[in-house]
């Protein structure tokens, strides 16, 4: 059977790597594993994953500073692992990049759920990245391409799945972003609440109302704002949720 994706399975717990690697391969995934941020480092080296299961806890570097590195050099899902009580790292992955969250100990079946649909995002995702020599722009070249949109002073290639800003440098999106942003600007001046966005983001494994798509949006605002304290683009609807409005 052709594996569904590639998983890197960051944990500096034996059990949990066998555990996992078992478990996993079962429900067709390719599976690596890596007990520390040297290890996970030669594992990128020999193939790149389509997501990473990241434990917060390691020896040596922390899990945070390989979530920094992975954000910086590799379009790979990010799912980070934390404790139970550990809801500052939660936020703080979120806010780093992380497309997810799982806490210890998990569900098996939970950790394949959300594994599965950082995948489906991803999809798109990559197909995007494969016709990139194609459909990216130069700052010229905006207003040729149709799959271009205007987000305030930025640029959004919905058929690339990039975003760039006035100066045409791109900037980076993860999945989530992505599929976030794309939401927005296909209903401009629409209130849509939290329950909607996980809907339209393909993300109904989520609780409907999980706090974890704010930090997202506060990622885009940081992103695509003038003034992400003032946002302008992407308002909070009090008691509703959030509505774009075009510049």
């Amino acid at each position: 059977m052709e594996a569904i994706g590639r998983v890197l399975v960051v944990d500096d717990d034996p059990d949990v790597r066998t555990m996992l690697s078992e478990y996993l391969s079962t429900h067709g995934l390719e599976v690596a594993t890596a007990d520390c941020g040297a290890a996970m480092l030669e594992a990128l080296a020999r193939a790149v994953p389509d997501v990473v299961l990241l434990d917060l806890r390691l020896p040596g570097e922390d899990g945070l500073t390989l979530l920094r590195y992975l954000r910086q050099r590799h379009a790979v899902g990010v799912l980070i692992v934390t404790g139970v009580g550990e809801v500052v790292d939660r936020v703080v992955g979120l806010e780093m990049g992380a497309d997810d969250y799982i806490a210890k100990p998990f569900e098996p079946r939970e950790l394949l759920a959300r594994i599965k649909s950082v995948l489906r995002r991803m999809v798109p995702l990559a197909a995007g990245a494969a016709g990139a020599e194609t459909a990216t722009p130069s700052s010229a070249g905006f207003a040729r391409n149709e799959a271009m949109v205007a987000v305030g002073e930025c640029r959004l290639d919905l058929r690339a799945h990039r975003l760039f800003d006035a100066a045409g440098e791109e900037l980076m999106l993860t999945a989530m972003e992505f599929e976030l942003l794309k939401a927005f600007v296909e209903r401009p001046n629409q209130v849509l609440s939290r329950d909607q966005l996980l809907t339209l983001t393909r993300n109904r494994e989520w609780e409907p109302f999980d706090r974890s798509i704010d930090i997202r949006i506060a990622r885009l605002r940081r992103k695509v704002e003038p003034d992400p304290e003032r946002p302008r683009l992407i308002r909070t609807v009090r008691s509703a949720g959030y509505m774009y409005v075009p510049a």
